[in-house]
């Protein structure tokens, strides 16, 4: 896909789920009970709302593939999670979820850029002038592989994701404490 520099095509900001908005959990965020939101996100989220970015969850939810959990259920999360982001002045403009365990080498799990991909071509993005925000090196992977900016926060796995970077010879990616700081990084004038 190419990555079109008309004013038509808006800039992002594609935020991955677990780890970032809300806190991961070691056997997934099954159901909406599992979900605690990481401390500032709220009001990240919301400020972010107030921008020209499109704001775009892109999650792996490979326990919908291994049966952990159903497909359902997780778009279930997913509403409600984009509800309780609306009632508190946030946005969100699309969410794309990866149903596939890793082993099935989809194209729309990251680390493979698919769900950016996809984003981007449904919402008319401008990928070269985008941020993608994660806690894990797939995420950074899948940024990257896709012509986007990555952000990498220290919030759910990012603390030792971090150490790994330079191990896949990331270690130029910007690393920053969590949404928040994310959210003014990319909204500084």
């Amino acid at each position: 896909m190419t990555n079109p520099t008309s004013n038509s095509f808006r800039r992002a900001v594609f935020l991955d789920r677990d780890g970032v908005i809300n806190e991961n959990r070691p056997n997934y965020v099954r159901r909406w009970e599992h979900v605690r939101l990481i401390p500032g996100a709220r009001a990240a989220l919301a400020a972010l709302a107030q921008s020209e970015y499109a704001i775009v969850i892109v999650t792996n939810q490979s326990g919908v593939g291994r049966g952990v959990f159903s497909r359902a259920q997780a778009d279930g999360v997913n509403q409600r999670l984009v509800a309780l982001i609306v009632e508190n002045n946030g946005r969100i403009d699309a969410v794309q979820l990866c149903p596939h365990r890793p082993d099935e080498y989809c194209v729309c799990r990251k680390p493979q850029p698919g769900l950016l991909l996809q984003a981007a071509q449904e919402l008319r993005l401008d990928l070269n002038r985008s941020w993608l925000v994660g806690d894990a090196v797939t995420d950074i992977q899948a940024g990257l592989a896709a012509g986007v900016h990555p952000i990498l926060l220290r919030t759910g796995r990012g603390i030792a994701q971090a150490d790994l970077l330079k191990n896949h010879g990331l270690d130029d990616v910007l690393v920053l404490d969590d949404l928040a700081a994310a959210v003014d990084y990319i909204l500084a004038p």
